[in-house]
């Protein structure tokens, strides 16, 4: 699945890799998030989190309904409240998407794997 737009100086093709690797550093700028964790919880509930090479691993990209659905898994910060975190989460990396690709983003579904002590 990849990103299609056509202009009068030939076409332009995104990858499923590049639009997950753009909106994985997009949530990890994010306050409160710790960065991301990789979609498979490991053995007795713990999460994985991701380096910034495998950023990718920690987004889906799917096309429907005309758009693109994003789903990230993430680690927060202890102490942050959650629900903000992910609600100002959502609206930044599909705003910065929508900007960058000119592609509709249907949904930004956001999946907290964990939450981490920073210290």
């Amino acid at each position: 699945m990849t990103v299609e737009k056509k202009t009068n100086y030939g076409n332009i093709t995104v990858s499923e890799e590049a639009v997950a690797s753009l909106a994985g550093s997009i949530i990890t700028e994010c306050y409160g998030v710790v960065g991301m964790a990789s979609r498979k919880v490991l053995k007795d509930g713990w999460a994985e989190l991701l380096k910034k090479e495998n950023l990718a691993r920690g987004v889906v990209v799917r096309r429907k309904n005309g758009g693109l659905e994003i789903d990230l898994y993430i680690i927060v910060s202890f102490g942050v409240k959650i629900s903000e975190v992910v609600s100002e989460a959502q609206k930044k990396v599909k705003y910065v998407l929508e900007k960058s690709l000119s592609q509709e983003i249907t949904a930004v579904n956001v999946f907290v794997q964990g939450v981490q002590v920073i210290g």
